[in-house]
């Protein structure tokens, strides 16, 4: 996939997102435009909404993203979460500056790669990122922690 222009990259993450979501039960919705904003899809689980925001990149994610991410969670209902969703991993400096007691969790390609080789349900990464996030206001743990998972 890297031999693809980023925007077309980035469009068959948000499918392979969406297909995920559905084959585990999650309810997901495409991409799909507001005023004013995109939104690259969203899921639901437990009765809870999120919003999805998917990067397919070569850099781990820093806060700009991140910031950004939030304020549009914030903008919706007081009800709704957010997963950002960051092929390239997350910046330690990044999610440092991003803080702590948000509203949005943070998934990196490895955790993907890490659970479905695993044969780890992807419904399950989530409840345990929205536990672990619950529990420590921090927005990631890598998936071979939460599931204490071996390096390959």
């Amino acid at each position: 996939m890297w031999n693809l222009n980023p925007q077309e990259r980035g469009y068959r993450f948000e499918v392979f997102l969406k297909n995920a979501f559905d084959a585990f039960g999650m309810k997901g919705r495409s991409s799909f435009r507001l005023v004013g904003e995109q939104i690259d899809g969203s899921f639901e689980l437990n009765g809870d909404t999120y919003l999805v925001e998917a990067k397919w990149t070569t850099k781990p994610t820093g806060v700009g993203p991140l910031d950004s991410f939030q304020g549009r969670v914030d903008r919706k209902a007081s009800w709704t979460r957010g997963c950002f969703i960051s092929y390239g991993g997350f910046s330690s400096d990044g999610l440092h500056a991003f803080g702590n007691a948000r509203k949005v969790i943070c998934v990196e390609g490895k955790d993907l790669h890490d659970i479905f080789n695993n044969q780890i349900p992807l419904d399950q990464l989530i409840q345990r990122k929205v536990r672990f996030a619950s529990e420590t206001g921090n927005p990631f743990a890598p998936a071979k922690d939460l599931f204490g998972l071996k390096d390959a």
